[in-house]
C-alpha cells in the first residue's frame, strides 16, 4: 500500500499546481486522474488571462492573443470595444493540463491516469486510507495524510467529506469548428434568454481560423445544446454562411455560487469542487489556480506542524477569501440583477454601452479575472445603466468596498 503526504484527486490546472508547489516543498504527492488521457476531454474554451500564464510559468500554450470583444443584445444590437494590447488569450486547453502535469512530474508528484476516487476511510494512526479505483475498475489503497480534492464540479471528494455542493450548476456545450469567419482576435458574447438565459453565449477564435463556439444556461430543463443550436443558427445568418462540421464538442457543468467551507479535517478542495469560479462568466482557471497555491502553502505548513485538523485548515478559507471572496460577492450579485433582466432590458444595457466614453471605460477597467471593476465603473459614468435597477444598482455601487448587499430576489422574469 502506497503512503503519501498528500493525495490529490484530479489532474486539471488546479491539482496540477497544488501537486507541483507540494512536491517542490519535499512533500510526497500522488496525483490521480480519471480519465485516461490528462487534459481530455477538455473541459471548457480556453480564454485565459496574463495571470493564467504567470502562473503557469509558460506560454507555451497560447494560440491567440485577443484586443478587442463584441456584446450583442438578444436584437443583434452590439458594442465592440478594442485595446492596443492583449487583453486575453486563447489557449490550447489541453494543453495547459498536460504542460501543468508535466511540471508537477518534474517537481517530484507522481502523476497517475485512469484512477478515480471511491471513499476514505476514517484515519488510523497519522493518515486517511483512501480507497481507488484503478485501470479495468481494480480496488487500490493509499494511505495520506491530506486529500486534496481538485476533482470538479461533481466532486467526489467533497461529497465524501461532507462539504456542501454549489446551489447551482449551469449546463454548457460548446463546438470546435475548423474554419469561421469573423475577427481573429475578437470575442463574441451572445446575450439573451432565447439563446442563453442565466449566462450567455459565445464565438472564440482559436488562432487557426477556427473557433470555438459554445452556451452556458440555466438549468431549466432545457438542454445546453439546444440552447447552442439556436445560437448557431443566429450565428451563421449574422455572418451569411453556414458553419460546420464541428471537429469536437465539450459538454460540462459550471458550479455558480460560493461553499460555505473549502476545508475539513484532513481535506482542502481547490477549483471547481470548491465552486472557485467566476459568477459572471463561468470561468475557473485562473482563480482555481491561485486558490490552489494558497491550499498548497497552508498545506505545507499544516503537514511541517503535524495540524491537519479543521481549526488549522480553515487557515485556507481564510486566506482564499481575503484574495477573492469580495470579487465573488459583488460578481454573484451582480449575476442576480443580470438574471432579472427581460430580453427588452438586456437590449438597452447594450445600447447604453455604446457612448464613446463607455468603450473607453471599458479598455481601460476591463479584466476577465475581476470583471466588477468595469462594472463599477459603469454604473457611476452611466445614468442610463443605474435607470435600469435603480434601487438594486444604487446600493451596490453606494455600498462599502468590502462588502456587497445580500439580496432575495423574487422568481426571475422570463
Amino acid at each position: 500500500m502506497d503512503e503519501v503526504d498528500v493525495l490529490v484527486v484530479g489532474a486539471g490546472p488546479a491539482g496540477s499546481t497544488a501537486a507541483a508547489r507540494l512536491a517542490k516543498a519535499g512533500h510526497s504527492v500522488q496525483v490521480v486522474e480519471e480519465h485516461p488521457k490528462v487534459g481530455y476531454p477538455v473541459q471548457c474554451a480556453g480564454l485565459v488571462s496574463q495571470r493564467v500564464l504567470d502562473l503557469a510559468g509558460s506560454d507555451s500554450m497560447v494560440r491567440a492573443s485577443v484586443r478587442g470583444a463584441s456584446v450583442f443584445g438578444p436584437s443583434l444590437e452590439s458594442i465592440t470595444f478594442r485595446a492596443e494590447t492583449p487583453k486575453a488569450f486563447v489557449i490550447d486547453r489541453a494543453g495547459l493540463d498536460i504542460y501543468l502535469a508535466d511540471r508537477a512530474r518534474g517537481a517530484g508528484a507522481e502523476v497517475r491516469t485512469s484512477t478515480r476516487f471511491d471513499a476514505v476511510e476514517e484515519e488510523s494512526g497519522d493518515r486517511l486510507t483512501v480507497h481507488l479505483r484503478g485501470p479495468e475498475g481494480a480496488l487500490e489503497e493509499v494511505r495520506a495524510r491530506l486529500v486534496i480534492g481538485a476533482d470538479g464540479v461533481a466532486s467526489a471528494v467533497a461529497r465524501a467529506f461532507r462539504l456542501r455542493r454549489p446551489v447551482e450548476v449551469l449546463p454548457a456545450f460548446e463546438a470546435e469548428f475548423p474554419e469561421s469567419p469573423g475577427d481573429p482576435d475578437t470575442v463574441e458574447v451572445y446575450l439573451g434568454r432565447k439563446l442563453a438565459p442565466g449566462l450567455f453565449g459565445w464565438w472564440i477564435p482559436d488562432g487557426s481560423g477556427g473557433a470555438r463556439i459554445g452556451v452556458a444556461a440555466d438549468a431549466d430543463g432545457t438542454p445546453a445544446r439546444r440552447y447552442f443550436d439556436h445560437l448557431l443558427v443566429s450565428l451563421e445568418r449574422r455572418f451569411g454562411r453556414r458553419l460546420g462540421p464541428p471537429t469536437s464538442y465539450v459538454v460540462s457543468g459550471i458550479p455558480i455560487g460560493t461553499l460555505p467551507r473549502t476545508h475539513a479535517r484532513r481535506a482542502l478542495l481547490v477549483g471547481d469542487a470548491a465552486a472557485q469560479v467566476k459568477p459572471l462568466s463561468g470561468g475557473g482557471i485562473f482563480t482555481g489556480m491561485r486558490c490552489a497555491e494558497i491550499a498548497a502553502d497552508v498545506a505545507t505548513q499544516a503537514l511541517s506542524k503535524g495540524d491537519l485538523s479543521e481549526r488549522a485548515l480553515a487557515e485556507y478559507d481564510r486566506r482564499w477569501r481575503a484574495e477573492l471572496g469580495e470579487e465573488f460577492r459583488r460578481a454573484l450579485y451582480l449575476r442576480r440583477l443580470f438574471t432579472r433582466l427581460s430580453d427588452d432590458e438586456l437590449d438597452r444595457v447594450v445600447h447604453s454601452l455604446k457612448g464613446a466614453h463607455l468603450a473607453a471605460t471599458i479598455v481601460a477597467f476591463g479584466d476577465i479575472d475581476f470583471p466588477t471593476h468595469v462594472v463599477r465603473e459603469l454604473l457611476k459614468e452611466s445614468p442610463g445603466l443605474v435607470r435600469l435597477l435603480p434601487k438594486a444598482v444604487g446600493a451596490w455601487v453606494s455600498s462599502s468596498p468590502y462588502r456587497a448587499p445580500e439580496l432575495d430576489f423574487a422568481s426571475r422574469r422570463k
